[in-house]
């Protein structure tokens, strides 16, 4: 069964569905809020993206374009795609799920940053993501690696 990767809708059936993931946190929660104050329906901004198979949401992430100006991991700063929550479920991990995820946020050729799971790293560096250069000033608890499209470079402070 082919599957692309689409851009979840802010709905009550999304949210049910977010309820399967172990990620399941303060995002979903002020979502949840937001619906039951009928501020969003179908909102078609929704930061998420997933794939479904047939009509169940078996992998997730959600991905928000962060300004240059806040930017903390490239040098020089520049707009980037920071993705949280990817997540595929048990039964269909390591069937590319999550590389489809990660290879459709690629596709806006943006430098991304993310801060994986321990146990996801080599996935992560498989995926050509690498260490953000140490940096007290930034060092915030977090281990963020990061990927660069072609042709942008890391470049030394």
């Amino acid at each position: 069964m082919e599957t692309k990767v689409v851009r979840l809708k802010i709905n009550f059936k999304t949210l049910e569905e977010f309820k399967k993931f172990k990620e399941y946190g303060l995002q979903e929660l002020s979502m949840l809020e937001d619906l039951e104050a009928n501020i969003v329906d179908n909102n078609s901004d929704s930061p998420f993206y997933g794939i479904y198979f047939g009509d169940k949401l078996i992998a997730r992430m959600s991905l928000y374009q962060i300004d240059a100006k806040f930017d903390r991991y490239f040098y020089p700063p520049q707009n980037y795609l920071e993705l949280w929550k990817l997540e595929v479920l048990p039964d269909y991990q390591g069937k590319g799920y999550g590389r489809q995820l990660v290879e459709f946020a690629k596709s806006f050729k943006l430098p991304i940053k993310t801060n994986p799971r321990m146990q996801s790293r080599d996935f992560w560096e498989k995926m050509g993501f690498t260490p953000v250069e140490y940096d007290m000033e930034r060092d915030r608890g977090e281990n963020p690696l990061v990927w660069y499209p072609e042709g942008v470079e890391a470049q030394e402070k």
